[in-house]
């Protein structure tokens, strides 16, 4: 199997890639490069980069935001940004004081006890991105530039940090809604009763969002996860480990991408040297991955960025040219 048949389509359904790896193994050009390449095939793409020390921007030679920003034809990108994620986080949770204006210093520190414990920013940005393009099916295809293995496995764990979480914001909201009741009559400012209802349907909503989520990352139809590695022990034996972890989210693994490989023809010493390790770790790769595809790249002589350099490794992952990429009957 070629490694672009691995991604599937369904028509009017959006396919979510993320792809992955130890840090330093080349996951944003082999993102950058893959979201390039489909993009030329005509998929609506967008590539998010969910690494708080982002390097999309530079890879693409393009100011990206932190919303869809276009880097070419069929193709937008942005990088998630914490500051303002975490201002957008801070300001619901002001809302939600908002609502109880007569309870923040009392029955409310419940609720603020249950902000104080939620998941880092990071993936909870990156979380509701996956939210927000999930359930429009606006493009075609959205790819992960994920950070290293760590952040991506408590990414890919988020949607069952967070329906825990919320379940239990839903459980106060209940009880500070039935108190406030029972006190309306005698506290006319404990706020409006209306408001306090859509509060609980907003969270209610946010419940059966993630439900659906969780559905769609362990969907194998849908969601994909493809792992970047190099030739060393460090970065093997990560990748094997973090894969272990993602089979307990449910995730489908099942493209491993081999990134800088020592080219056959070398006349130095040492270079011959570092091809002669890397063979033996490449025997590994297969015995340890031999069920999934897996591609190679060999060791690029310049540095990769820009469209040209990037459209090249597409190329060499993908074919280098124009097809018609068939999308799945739907299921």
């Amino acid at each position: 199997m070629a490694f672009k048949d691995l991604f599937r389509f369904n028509k009017g359904k959006t396919t979510f890639v993320f792809i992955g790896g130890k840090g330093g193994v080349g996951k944003t050009t082999i993102s950058a490069a893959t979201a390039l390449w489909f993009s030329r095939q005509g998929k609506k793409t967008l590539i998010i980069s969910t690494d708080p020390a982002h390097s999309l921007s530079d890879s693409y030679e393009r100011n990206i935001g932190h919303n869809p920003t276009p880097i070419a034809e069929n193709l937008e990108a942005l990088e998630i940004d914490p500051e303002i994620a975490m201002q957008d986080y801070q300001s619901k949770m002001k809302e939600q004081q908002a609502i109880n204006p007569g309870m923040d210093m009392g029955m409310m520190q419940d609720q603020m006890d249950m902000a104080s414990m939620s998941p880092g920013i990071d993936e909870a940005a990156a979380f509701d991105k996956f939210l927000q393009y999930m359930t429009t099916d606006e493009y075609d295809i959205v790819i992960f530039d994920t950070a290293p293995t760590g952040h991506t496995l408590r990414l890919l764990s988020f949607p069952e940090m967070m329906d825990s979480w919320v379940g239990k914001m839903i459980t106060v909201r209940r009880q500070i809604g039935s108190m406030a009741k029972a006190f309306k009559n005698i506290m006319p400012f404990m706020g409006d009763e209306e408001e306090e209802d859509k509060a609980l349907e907003d969270m209610e909503e946010t419940k059966k969002r993630i439900k659906v989520a969780r559905g769609i990352m362990a969907d194998p139809m849908r969601t994909s996860f493809k792992t970047v590695v190099i030739p060393e022990e460090m970065s093997i034996y990560e990748s094997e480990r973090a894969m272990e972890a993602l089979h307990k989210f449910n995730m489908t693994t099942d493209g491993v991408i081999v990134n800088q490989i020592q080219p056959e023809e070398v006349d130095c010493e040492f270079c011959a040297a570092r091809r002669k390790i890397q063979q033996q770790r490449l025997k590994t790769i297969q015995q340890k991955f031999g069920g999934q595809v897996i591609a190679e790249i060999p060791l690029q002589k310049y540095e990769v960025k820009g469209m040209d350099r990037l459209t090249e490794i597409g190329d060499i992952l993908y074919g280098n040219h124009i097809e018609e990429v068939k999308a799945l009957p739907m299921t």
